[in-house]
Formats: C-alpha cells, sequence, structure tokens
C-alpha cells in the first residue's frame, strides 16, 4: 500500500499543509496550502501571540485537521519554529490545538530547522558538489546552512527574521535610508557567526529557499511578460542584475504600490522589503554573484523524512 503522510510547517508568517504519498524521488501532492497566519504579528518581539493571531492559529490548524481526516492519514507531523518556540504562551497555543484537533505539534529548535531545510533542499537536486550557502528568510528567523550534496559543513539559526526586522526598523514606507543603514549595522553584527565560520571557504552560490525568493522570480519573469508557474518548478537560477533591480525596485516602494502588484502575495506586502535588504546585504557582504531559488524548504525536509521511515 502507498505510504500517504501529512506535514505541517508553522511559521511566523504562514501555517502550510502538504499531504503526499508515494516514494521519496516520487511522490505525489495530494494536499498543498497555505495559510497567511500571522502568528507572529503584533506580538513576534514581545514574544507573545496576541489574541487575535491565536484564534487564527486555532482556526487553520481545525481546518489543517479536518482535511487530514477527510484523507485518512495517521502518520502526521506538525513542526513549529522561531515565533512559538519563543512565545511565552506557545505552550498553551500547542495544548489548545491537541485539545481541539489531536494533533501534536512539536517544537523545534534553530538547528533542526536548518537541518529539515537542508534535506528539502537537497531533496530537490538544486545542490552540486560545490559549496552553496543556503539562506531561509523566514517571519521570525532567517537559517543559513553551508553544504553541498554530500553533507552539511555548518548551519545556524538566527532570530532576525523579516518579520523581526520589520518590527524593529521599517516604521515609515517606502523605508529611510537611515533604517536601511541602521537594518544594514544591526545584521553585521548579529550575523557575525555566519562571517566567522564562512571565512576562507569558497562559496559557489546563495541558494535561496521558498518564501521571498519566489517573489523575487515571479515578479521578474511577470515583468518580462512570461508565465511563471512556481508548480512548475523546483529551481530557478536568477540574473544577478535583474535580482538586484527587483530588490531594488521593492526596497524603495511605497505599500501602496506593493499592495497593487498583484505578483506580491498579501503575507509578503511589507516584509518583502526587509527579505529584500537582508538578500542584498548577504549578496555583497559575501560577494555572492550567483544566486538561486528552490522551492522546496522544511516541509519537504521533514517529509524526505517520513517517507524513507527517518526521523
Amino acid at each position: 500500500m502507498t505510504k500517504r503522510v501529512a506535514v505541517m510547517d508553522l511559521g511566523t508568517n504562514t501555517f502550510h499543509l502538504l499531504i503526499a504519498e508515494g516514494d521519496i524521488n516520487n511522490y505525489c501532492e495530494i494536499v498543498h496550502i497555505t495559510e497567511a497566519v500571522k502568528i507572529g504579528e503584533g506580538g513576534i518581539n514581545k514574544g507573545y501571540v496576541v489574541p487575535e493571531a491565536f484564534q487564527r492559529g486555532l482556526n487553520t490548524m481545525q481546518r489543517f485537521h479536518e482535511l487530514i481526516e477527510a484523507n485518512h492519514i495517521t502518520d502526521v507531523r506538525a513542526i513549529a519554529t522561531s515565533a512559538l518556540r519563543n512565545a511565552s504562551n506557545g505552550n498553551d497555543f500547542i495544548k489548545e490545538v491537541e485539545s481541539k484537533t489531536g494533533i501534536a505539534i512539536e517544537i523545534i529548535d534553530g538547528e533542526q530547522e536548518a537541518g529539515f531545510i537542508y534535506n528539502g533542499v537537497k531533496l530537490s537536486g538544486c545542490l552540486s558538489a560545490k559549496n552553496s550557502l543556503i539562506m531561509d528568510i523566514g517571519g521570525g528567523s532567517v537559517e543559513f546552512i553551508l553544504g553541498n550534496t554530500d553533507k552539511i559543513l555548518w548551519k545556524q539559526s538566527f532570530e532576525v527574521g523579516a518579520a523581526r526586522l520589520m518590527n524593529q526598523f521599517h516604521h515609515t514606507d517606502p523605508i529611510p535610508p537611515a533604517s536601511i543603514e541602521a537594518l544594514n549595522l544591526y545584521l553585521e553584527d548579529k550575523l557575525n557567526d555566519l562571517f566567522v565560520a564562512i571565512s576562507g571557504i569558497e562559496i559557489d552560490s546563495l541558494v535561496g529557499s521558498s518564501g521571498s525568493f519566489e517573489t523575487f522570480a515571479g515578479l521578474i519573469e511577470t515583468d518580462k511578460a512570461k508565465s511563471f508557474d512556481l508548480k512548475n518548478i523546483k529551481h530557478y537560477d536568477f540574473e544577478e542584475d535583474e535580482l538586484l533591480t527587483i530588490t531594488n525596485k521593492l526596497i524603495f516602494s511605497s505599500h501602496k504600490e506593493r499592495a497593487g502588484n498583484p505578483g506580491i502575495i498579501p503575507v509578503r506586502i511589507d516584509m518583502i522589503v526587509t527579505a529584500s535588504l537582508v538578500t542584498r546585504f548577504i549578496m555583497h557582504t559575501l560577494d555572492i554573484h550567483n544566486v538561486s531559488l528552490c522551492t522546496n524548504s522544511l516541509k519537504e525536509g521533514v517529509l524526505a523524512g517520513m517517507l524513507t521511515g527517518a526521523n
């Protein structure tokens, strides 16, 4: 009988549900939905899930539970990351979800999160024998993984996600030059472990794991009047000039301009600014010119373990 499993990735901005079946190298997606829960909204830097976000999260988990039941899944994993990891009432949320749905949420640390992201990216075939720096920009944290097709050389999670940075630096729209400068200095300080870890190591490319990088790719292709469907791709290579042009445009855009752009999903309308700034900071600071998008991320990494029977 074909194995069918369900994975939930409960992030700071979005909750994802992926139901899939089959072999790890040839699986079929039955359900793949993303809900803009924004569990970190209003409380991310206070370490607290506000009541409205708590309720949105609960409603989404009940909907996910219904889909899991309808598809007769018994093998289920729900993984929570930065926002719930650091929230003082994160355990209250977990208890309430379990009492209402029977779903037991696992809170993972940043190291585990980075490991799952690596497995997801590796599964897509995006890596080579040369060293890549994988970057996953979440709302609460950013994971960096230095590795290749064979192994992880180093990995770490930093609490500098797009929602945290927005909360701290993006108060006026468009974001003023002084705020950009302050944000860059903050990243220089907070990402020191990254600079130490990669010192003397040649990095062939920067691999952006899903999220904002999907928006960058979509906007670039739409500007060229090309149709672009993320469901049909696992990998996309950016032209450096095109990526720098689109991130520059986003950084200096107004909220109204971004909200009026159909290529930016609602949950990313404001966070895409700080995500663009982080991307540019890494490219410039590390002098990386080859950048690609991988549409796989944490949930596919968890899925890989479930379909192979590994943890």
